[in-house]
């Protein structure tokens, strides 16, 4: 593969947001030779999370102070890297949401998404919401057999490219990691509750695992077709335990027993949540994928009463990532049909769109060309 040449343009454009309650604006950051153990990453896209919607207008605050340049969903190509990462320089990549130590306690049991030393591009540093930017260079994966160029298809999966695979970043890497630590395994009963975003892949990978999967959503967009989801509930019509009836019926007919189900909440929403509680039954797990900041009042006992367990998951670990790019390069899980593509420049409209939810697709925001040539 060819290494893409470094440019001598002293600058490169970013949106960064300046105040909570504003939409992230361009500036400008200076370019330099990255540090030993960093990497530039020359951007192919960066995916919009409900996260950045947080941290611009939901009161939830970035590690580093403002002004900072969000987005964590970073595919790209490493433009430059520092000696340690020097085998990086040409690849095209994808960064890991969440980039752990690698060294410490919390690494080394197999916790590095609690590693107090871990760097979230759009948080701790700036992000990919711009045509470059610097990272550390552990962590990111190497995509194999993928051209640098951003718009030339990739694997066999219809339509994919660089672009796309920003989303493996967090909204798929992150139901990955979610659905094995899980335990859900071939045959078993897997309730996903939200099938927008990281809930649409939760489904597709507790499906590739054999599991049989029942969507929950309110938006009729999402439960129209979803990947892997054998049944589609709006839980808004089926009140108090009419859902869970609805889902048992469902089991006894396919043949599925009602014991250990395993209930993923993606909605990150206090509905969502207490809809996701209600659905504990024997021996089940609860899996918390989504995020609010919305305080939700829950009866705990009934963790005790169904000898059940509830489990929290934060990003994915570098190590995964591999399988999962294999995965979606072979179109077992599906992401270019779930995504759509817009300029960077569309940032503040986009975000818009998705807090009004406008779209059921994953955005992806990618620099311009005009921007990227700069």
């Amino acid at each position: 593969m060819e290494i893409a040449a470094a440019t001598t343009a002293s600058t490169f454009t970013a949106w960064e947001l300046s105040a909570p309650g504003e939409a992230p604006r361009r500036a400008w950051r200076a370019r330099r030779p990255p540090d030993g153990d960093e990497v530039l990453v020359r951007v192919a896209g960066c995916g919009v999370c409900h996260t950045d919607l947080g941290f611009a207008y939901d009161g939830v605050k970035t590690r580093a102070p403002l002004p900072l340049v969000l987005g964590h969903e970073i595919s790209g190509v490493v433009e430059e890297a520092g000696a340690r990462y020097a085998h990086l320089a040409g690849l095209a990549v994808v960064v890991p949401a969440v980039l752990p130590c690698g060294g410490c306690a919390a690494c080394l049991s197999g916790r590095s998404g609690v590693c107090k030393r871990q760097v979230m591009p759009g948080n701790d540093v700036d992000g990919g919401f711009a045509t470059h930017v610097f990272l550390p260079g552990r962590g990111i994966c190497a995509v194999p057999g993928a051209p640098a160029s951003p718009d030339v298809p990739i694997g066999s999966a219809p339509g994919l490219t660089l672009r796309h695979l920003s989303v493996v970043a967090d909204a798929v890497s992150t139901a990955y990691q979610a659905v094995l630590r899980s335990g859900v395994d071939a045959g078993d009963l897997a309730i996903v509750v939200g099938l927008g975003g990281v809930g649409g892949f939760a489904a597709q990978v507790a499906a590739d695992r054999g599991a049989v999967v029942v969507g929950l959503d309110v938006d009729p967009r999402r439960r129209a077709s979803p990947r892997g989801v054998t049944l589609a509930l709006d839980p808004g019509t089926l009140p108090g335990k009419e859902l869970k009836k609805r889902i048992l019926a469902f089991a006894k007919e396919n043949g599925l027993s009602d014991l250990g189900w395993t209930v993923l909440e993606c909605s990150g929403s206090a509905a969502g949540q207490k809809t996701a509680f209600s659905l504990l039954g024997p021996a089940a797990t609860l899996m918390v994928v989504g995020y609010t900041m919305a305080e939700v009042e829950l009866r705990l006992s009934n963790l005790m009463a169904f000898d059940a367990r509830a489990l929290g998951n934060w990003g994915c670990a570098p190590e995964h990532y591999p399988q999962i790019l294999e995965k979606v390069l072979s179109g077992k899980i599906d992401v270019a049909s779930t995504c759509e593509i817009r300029p960077l420049s569309s940032i503040a409209q986009t975000f818009e769109d998705v807090r009004a939810h406008r779209t059921d697709k994953r955005l992806i925001l990618a620099p311009d060309l005009a921007e990227a040539s700069r």
